[in-house]
């Protein structure tokens, strides 16, 4: 009997779509195929033994895209030739990874109790700033934060988070209770963001034993504000929501985010790429770095160099190593050993995952109105996703959660070194 369906290349498939309904031109030896997203178009050259196409896909793979299948089906179908065969008798079968499926139930179904446990642990490190003159006790630093990250956590809003604030306090995670409206007053903080941002980086420390490779990406969370900006190219005027723009380094193994810088939303990626690396080789030993085309450039190359790493930064269509040095040897690495060089750079895959992960738990956009606040939500997220991290270590690896240096019960404890940016 035979198959009730037919299966085929999502590359294939894609390509099939693109010439049903696309307008795709032949001028000048090339086929001008649009982008499948409105977003400009590819050239594509069909001469046999030379087959070529300016997308991304093709200059990593350097194998069939979906402009080239496309190209080929208009230009056999145009011009009355045989369409290229498809292979619909075999099933492609989708990669799958292993997952220890025990530890993580385990760690999902304790995870809330265990946060707080840790996230107490980690704010009862915070040191107190001196107090000057009199009058009420100010609310402890450790409380701020705690009830900061918790109420993302919660994904609720204040009100409904009123009921955790109480059962925290009478759990012993917070020193004193406190009004769930305190918790807005502390996210506006300006003075509470560097300490968000260090804590993300101590958050991470009991993963350093196995994390050795880092990838690095940069992701947005919007707003509940809009903004207008004039499109020089259509010559039209645009509207659409703010963002919070992220940039993190993550590790591929735990997803644990060790690094994070939160910049101006239309500041430029490559920047950020050795700043992420320098606080993350001060605590991680790194031997690989992975980042899109967008970090390129001979000083992230010899940045992971200095820290005895490997940097594997996809090469982009004008690239042509003529720069020399450590930048030139990895261009050519990926020239002659493309394949080799694909299998460490598609780890990087391990940041977007981080993105998904803190989006689909915390929510891809932000409460805050304030700018100071949206900075510390979006850090509180970050923050709250590592000791899910840490969490499933614990349960899967036997990893110990130890955050702060070993001191005497008389000694105040130590926060671990933090240069902020």
């Amino acid at each position: 009997m035979p198959n009730q369906w037919c299966y085929m290349d999502m590359r294939e498939l894609k390509g099939l779509e693109l010439a049903a309904r696309s307008k795709i031109v032949f001028a000048d030896g090339v086929w001008s195929v649009p982008s499948q997203s409105g977003n400009g178009k590819y050239q594509v050259n069909l001469t046999p033994g030379a087959t070529t196409c300016t997308c991304d896909d093709y200059s990593l793979r350097r194998e069939s895209c979906k402009h080239i299948i496309a190209a080929r089906l208009v230009q056999e179908r145009d011009y009355g030739g045989v369409p290229p065969k498809i292979d619909t008798d075999t099933i492609p079968k989708r990669p799958t990874y292993p997952q220890n499926w025990p530890a993580y139930n385990r760690a999902q179904s304790t995870e809330k109790h265990r946060l707080q446990v840790l996230l107490a642990d980690l704010c009862a490190g915070l040191p107190e700033p001196e107090r000057e003159g009199c009058g009420r006790k100010p609310i402890a630093v450790a409380d701020q934060v705690f009830a900061c990250a918790f109420k993302v956590y919660s994904t609720v809003s204040t009100r409904r988070f009123a009921c955790d604030l109480k059962d925290a306090h009478e759990r012993g995670y917070l020193s004193r209770p406190l009004h769930h409206n305190k918790v807005n007053c502390f996210l506006c903080d300006l003075a509470l963001t560097p300490i968000l941002r260090q804590l993300v980086v101590g958050s991470a420390l009991p993963l350093r034993t196995v994390e050795t490779e880092f990838a690095v990406d940069s992701s947005g969370f919007s707003t509940s504000k809009f903004v207008r900006w004039f499109d020089e190219k259509y010559g039209i005027e645009r509207s659409g929501h703010d963002w919070v723009k992220v940039h993190i380094a993550t590790g591929v193994r735990t997803n644990v985010t060790t690094a994070v810088i939160i910049e101006d939303r239309d500041a430029a990626d490559c920047p950020q790429f050795k700043p992420l690396m320098s606080t993350t080789g001060e605590n991680f030993t790194v031997k690989e770095a992975s980042a899109d085309k967008a970090y390129l450039s001979v000083e992230n190359v010899e940045a992971i160099a200095a820290m005895g790493g490997t940097a594997f930064i996809a090469p982009k269509t004008s690239t042509t190593g003529g720069a020399g040095g450590l930048f030139e040897r990895m261009f050519h690495f990926y020239q002659f050993q493309r394949e080799e060089f694909l299998k460490h750079y598609h780890k990087r895959s391990n940041v977007e995952s981080t993105f998904s992960a803190v989006k689909r738990k915390f929510g891809n956009s932000v409460r805050s109105r304030n700018p100071v606040a949206m900075v510390n939500e979006v850090l509180c997220k970050f923050l709250c996703n590592n000791l899910c991290c840490v969490i499933l270590s614990q349960i899967e690896l036997g990893i110990e959660a130890t955050f702060w240096n070993d001191k005497p019960a008389s000694e105040p404890p130590t926060v671990l070194p933090f240069v902020p940016r």
